[in-house]
């Protein structure tokens, strides 16, 4: 008994920074999983959970059936490819472009710049995008209009939205995501690139056959917790730039589901697709997490 109090009192205070966390991931995680059941009932608020009647695998044939389905589900996947094969590579493209600086003013110049947008919430980042795009004063739009060319309503336009979205969310995200890239660059043995110097390797060499590798495992964790939140394309994105002429093209599950639960009032559909959408991603993270562990049993 003594043993096993013993290492309490050696580190009480660790193990009381620790409770905040545990009590968040306990309060906001896993208490709300108790009510996956609504997801196999016809939810009824006044009747509450345990009350209302159940109804199996109703929820999930609606949805399944739904004339939305196809449109929501394409375009969640397509988004969120869009986003894995641009976005995911730009932190890392940064990361070693900064790395190979050697101007230390002009490399926390450009460091500060490209974080300075991840503070942004998306409520002022589409207030930017009003000001530069909108189709009456938008700067964009002002200029297109001086050289005599046609204006172009880029927010409403559903061939431009994607592509706004996937702009947007790497100007966002680039300069925070590169932080743990130069963290992991920081830990590559400099001898290693002192012997390719001697070995007689170009910058293009060294970067491919000593940078690139001593980064590969944190590149390949970074692409498993991508792949499990795949289907999570960015709720507060999207709901701000989507709008009935655009919705065709970007309405996804995540706003989908805000409509049928929050404004029809359907929680037992839309908990129904919220499971859908946990599972697939459990599923993505085991593959993902095999997938690696096959090219590099290191990672775990």
């Amino acid at each position: 008994m003594r043993r096993s109090l013993r290492p309490l009192r050696r580190y009480g205070m660790l193990y009381l920074l620790v409770i905040p966390g545990l009590l968040y991931f306990a309060v906001f995680k896993y208490v709300p999983m108790l009510y996956i059941a609504a997801a196999f009932k016809n939810y009824n608020v006044l009747q509450g959970l345990w009350e209302s009647p159940w109804v199996g695998l109703q929820n999930f044939e609606l949805f399944f059936n739904g004339i939305y389905f196809k449109q929501i589900i394409g375009n969640t996947i397509l988004i969120s490819l869009y986003k894995l094969v641009f976005s995911f590579p730009a932190p890392i493209v940064l990361a070693l472009m900064l790395n190979a600086v050697t101007s230390n003013g002009f490399k926390r110049t450009v460091q500060t710049l490209s974080y300075l947008p991840h503070f942004l919430s998306w409520v002022i980042i589409y207030g930017l995008l009003v000001a530069f795009l909108a189709p009456g004063s938008g700067l964009v739009n002002q200029l297109l209009t001086a050289m005599h060319l046609d204006r172009i309503s880029f927010l409403t336009e559903p061939g431009l939205i994607r592509t706004i979205i996937v702009t947007t969310d790497i100007w966002q995200s680039v300069g925070w995501g590169a932080i743990i890239y130069l963290a992991a660059l920081t830990g590559i043995d400099p001898s290693l690139y002192e012997a390719a110097t001697v070995d007689g390797a170009s910058r293009s060499r060294q970067l491919w056959h000593v940078t690139l590798p001593g980064i590969r495992n944190v590149i390949l964790l970074m692409l498993v917790l991508r792949l499990s939140s795949i289907l999570d394309v960015g709720f507060d994105q999207i709901f701000m730039m989507l709008n009935p002429l655009n919705q065709a093209k970007a309405d996804v599950i995540e706003t989908w589901v805000y409509r049928v639960g929050m404004q029809e009032g359907r929680i037992g559909l839309a908990t129904a697709v919220g499971l859908f959408k946990s599972l697939i991603g459990f599923v993505l993270v085991l593959g993902a997490n095999q997938l690696a562990k096959k090219f590099d049993g290191q990672i775990w």
